[in-house]
């Protein structure tokens, strides 16, 4: 099923590699920012951007790393990212085409793992956080940022309903405290997590996955048609711009 869900994604966002790079939302944010307080002057040699889609994550940690190994399951990703260190002078960005569930990395090869907005591709996301742990230093920082369900059942519906309407890739969100176990289980020691809010402008958020007229307008019928208290939870617009639930775990290899 791994390799099943790995294929389908990277046919998936082989034609939006670009978007990605180029999307605000993915190239700024208060995570972003979190993640790089936490391995600026920490001396870290080899870091693992597991799931880098834009790369992103590779552009704000290269300067304070030796290396920095950019992986993904889509080529056009990968191709699109290294275009882009290149082009901004960031000569220790690699790239290597991976799925997260069988890492082609020696055991505890990294220092660092950092993992943003790609877990809830994973078909086995279990098997990924293990393999992530496996490929980590012990003490090794682990820093995990991604959407995350609410945990009121009707609010979690809603938003697996309309990211999977968006993005046929999608898996699950998980909330935090699934997170948290799947984590622990995996070997991992978490310090901290910090919660916020993302919030999508829904004309830009659909444009980048290219979703169809017809399967926008079903989000925007589940959205009209959701109850007052999930419309306040995800905070709504007539636009059918919402808040997105977000959280960065920062954490160590045990």
């Amino acid at each position: 099923m791994s390799d099943a869900q790995n294929s389908f994604t990277a046919d998936h966002y082989a034609p939006r590699a670009q978007a990605y790079v180029d999307s605000r939302d993915h190239s700024q944010g208060a995570d972003l920012d979190e993640m790089e307080d936490c391995i600026r002057g920490a001396g870290l040699g080899r870091a693992l951007d597991l799931g880098c889609g834009g790369g992103h994550v590779s552009y704000r940690a290269a300067p304070h790393v030796g290396a920095v190994v950019a992986c993904d399951v889509t080529p056009a990703m990968l191709d699109a990212v290294a275009r882009t260190a290149a082009g901004r002078g960031l000569a220790n960005v690699e790239t290597r085409r991976a799925g997260a569930e069988a890492l082609p990395f020696a055991d505890a090869e990294f220092d660092a793992v950092l993992c943003r907005f790609t877990a809830h591709h994973w078909a086995d996301v279990e098997a990924g956080l293990r393999e992530a742990r496996r490929v980590l230093k012990p003490g090794g920082l682990a820093v995990f940022m991604d959407a995350v369900a609410p945990p009121d059942r009707a609010a979690d519906t809603h938003l697996q309903a309309v990211e999977l309407l968006r993005d046929a890739s999608h898996v699950r969100d998980y909330a935090v405290s699934e997170w948290l176990a799947m984590l622990g289980r995996a070997g991992f020691a978490v310090e901290r997590v910090t919660r916020r809010k993302l919030r999508m402008v829904f004309p830009v958020w659909i444009a980048r996955t290219a979703v169809p007229p017809a399967t926008a307008g079903a989000i925007r019928a589940l959205q009209d048609g959701a109850s007052p208290a999930v419309r306040a939870h995800f905070a709504i617009s007539e636009d059918g711009s919402f808040d997105l639930d977000t959280a960065t775990m920062v954490g160590r290899a045990a």
